[in-house]
């Protein structure tokens, strides 16, 4: 059903062609390594020094106390070296390469080519909107190592250095005015409650301080004052004010200038855009109009689906109200988020020891991870959960972040499969085991392509119904109502940003189609505004997994094992869709000819 995407159609070379006689190929293959391997270092070091946050994040510490320099003149400046980076990349001679180094090669190109897409759309002039942005930094404190008077310092410095990267945030949004690129009105509203939510008159109360309420003990007392003292003038100071000075320019600038459409297309070179957001995210070709009519298929075949369980569980009654009585019944909510936040932890409980029957133990990550609350500022406009990656270094847990704003609206048979997305087996399974894959470059152990990442979490909440979570006809029908909300995403992203379809026609076809809160909806027709074409990549993704599988059955028989199958598709890190497509296809031929897991996997 996919196609390969026109800037990686590379890949049907991916394993074809003999070797070289060996002794000149051994001085040239090393020639052309050598040099591969020096230009992944070199830009990897500079995409840490570029973006600092990220580094910071992914265990690379070098940069601890800085701000990315996002000023129109930096951007400018790190694209021509992007550039530049190509046209190294072009010098080297790929086919001296090995078969790692090949697939490696393919895609750092594929990366720097969709940095350089990006830019020339100009997709950085909106660097700020409802689900991400410099006024949701509070959640810096999560993700941050925070262990050493070192940590705390560089800390504290990035409190006090705050304005120059608002300044500079505000620069790209005035340019974006300039430029008509400017998001949906509709979808920046709540934004003014998030910058106010980080404008404190007391700087102990702000979020910003939280790291500093409790403090690691071998950090001396006296040290502890200290630093206190300095995280708090340096969010009086310099905190507080950047944000209020955000707070003047949205209020009176920003908002009255964004755009009254919805749709991408509607934005300057706006097919292109729409056209462009597609691609990066479903890595394939397939246009908007394609991707709707698919959508369109599947939400009919899940209805079907759903109508069985229904039909199982007996209710006297059509569809709809059926789903008006999941809507409304107070048996399927929790009335305080604490409890909500307790069940969650429990469904993340049930995973873990079922996980060794579908992988093997030596791909299964080794840091752990939990469930914490959506900051209470943040859930009323952001979704049911997400997940938060550890730190690539393992000095950071990951997490779950659930949201338990308006716990009547959280379903309670919705809580395990959306444990399995966001957790395990989903993204804090997947995620991890990339980040400790040691033999392959940075960029690779780091990096992600939506349709792979999605569509892998998505597959996994099916795969928690082979391991029996859904024990019951309503976890059965909240699993299924899942799969409907992602294929609903089909329909209605490309049917606001190409189709022509309005908000209000957006969300009339969420709640004929799903049982989901007429919250949820609110804030999922938002999200698809305010991103689009992100919410295709979770079905397209799927989709072909679950392909991939059906295809390596059939050509293996007996041979076929599922824990061998997760192994070949976790084992290289997050791969576009025809590159995934391509590295399935030589196992499947390798464990036909008896090769080892290991070696089947070019180990």
């Amino acid at each position: 059903m996919l196609r390969a995407l026109n800037v990686i159609a590379f890949c049907a070379v991916l394993v074809i062609g003999a070797p070289p006689p060996a002794a000149a190929a051994a001085a040239s293959a090393n020639v052309a390594t050598v040099a591969l391997h020096r230009l992944f270092r070199a830009e990897w070091q500079r995409e840490m020094r570029e973006h600092p946050l990220e580094a910071s994040a992914d265990g690379f510490h070098q940069y601890d106390g800085s701000w990315a320099n996002e000023s129109l003149a930096n951007l400018a400046r790190e694209h021509q070296e992007d550039l530049e980076t190509l046209k190294r990349l072009a010098a080297i001679d790929r086919s001296q390469l090995d078969r790692e180094d090949r697939i490696s090669y393919d895609l750092f190109r594929y990366r720097y080519e969709i940095r350089v897409q990006g830019y020339d759309l100009k997709t950085y002039l909106m660097p700020m909107n409802e689900l991400w942005g410099i006024q949701t930094l509070r959640t810096l404190t999560h993700t941050l190592r925070l262990r050493t008077l070192a940590d705390y310092r560089h800390y504290i410095e990035r409190l006090r250095t705050l304005m120059p990267y608002m300044d500079e945030t505000i620069a790209l949004l005035r340019q974006g005015v300039k430029d008509g690129m400017t998001e949906p009105r509709v979808v920046m509203q709540g934004v003014r409650a998030q910058i106010a939510a980080n404008i404190v008159s007391r700087p102990a109360a702000s979020p910003f301080y939280a790291p500093f309420r409790k403090m690691p003990t071998l950090i001396p007392a006296a040290e502890q004052a200290r630093l206190r003292a300095e995280a708090k003038a340096a969010i009086a100071q310099a905190v507080t004010p950047a944000y209020r000075k955000l707070q003047q320019y949205f209020d009176h600038d920003y908002l009255p200038h964004c755009r009254t459409s919805i749709a991408a297309e509607a934005l300057p070179d706006g097919k292109a855009y729409y056209a462009y957001m597609v691609r990066k995210y479903t890595t394939t070709d397939l246009t908007p109009h394609e991707i709707h009519q698919i959508g369109l298929q599947r939400v009919a075949e899940i209805r079907a689906q759903m109508q069985r369980v229904f039909d199982q569980i007996g209710f006297k009654g059509t569809y709809k109200q059926f789903v008006h009585y999941l809507r409304t019944n107070p048996r399927f909510y929790y009335k305080r988020p604490a409890h909500l936040l307790e069940a969650y932890r429990a469904a993340a409980m049930r995973v873990n020891p079922l996980l060794v029957r579908y992988f093997p133990i030596w791909i299964l990550p080794r840091v752990p991870y939990g469930v914490r609350a959506i900051p209470a500022s943040l859930a009323p406009d952001t979704y049911p959960a997400y997940s938060v990656p550890p730190a690539g270094d393992g000095s950071v847990a990951g997490y779950i972040a659930v949201n338990l704003y308006k716990p009547q609206s959280r379903p309670k048979y919705d809580i395990q499969v959306l444990v399995c997305h966001e957790g395990r087996p989903g993204h804090q399974l997947q995620i991890p085991i990339a980040m400790e894959l040691k033999g392959l470059p940075e960029f690779r152990r780091f990096d992600y392509y939506s349709s792979y990442g999605e569509g892998w979490a998505l597959y996994t909440e099916s795969l928690c119904g082979q391991m029996g979570l859904y024990d019951n006809p309503y976890s059965k029908f909240g699993y299924l109502d899942w799969q409907m909300w992602r294929a609903v995403r089909l329909v209605v992203d490309t049917g606001i940003h190409s189709e022509g379809w309005t908000r209000a026609q957006a969300v009339r076809y969420f709640e004929q189609n799903t049982a989901l809160s007429t919250q949820n909806i609110n804030t999922e027709v938002d999200r698809y505004i305010a991103w689009p074409g992100q919410a295709l990549s979770y079905m397209i993704g799927q989709m072909d997994i679950f392909h991939l599988r059906q295809k390596a059955k059939q050509a293996l028989g007996p041979k076929f094992s599922i824990k061998d199958f997760h192994a070949a598709i976790l084992e290289h890190g997050a791969l576009p869709l025809t590159i995934l497509n391509h590295m399935i296809d030589r196992w499947i031929r390798n464990r036909q000819a008896g090769k080892p897991m290991r070696q089947s996997l070019g180990m």
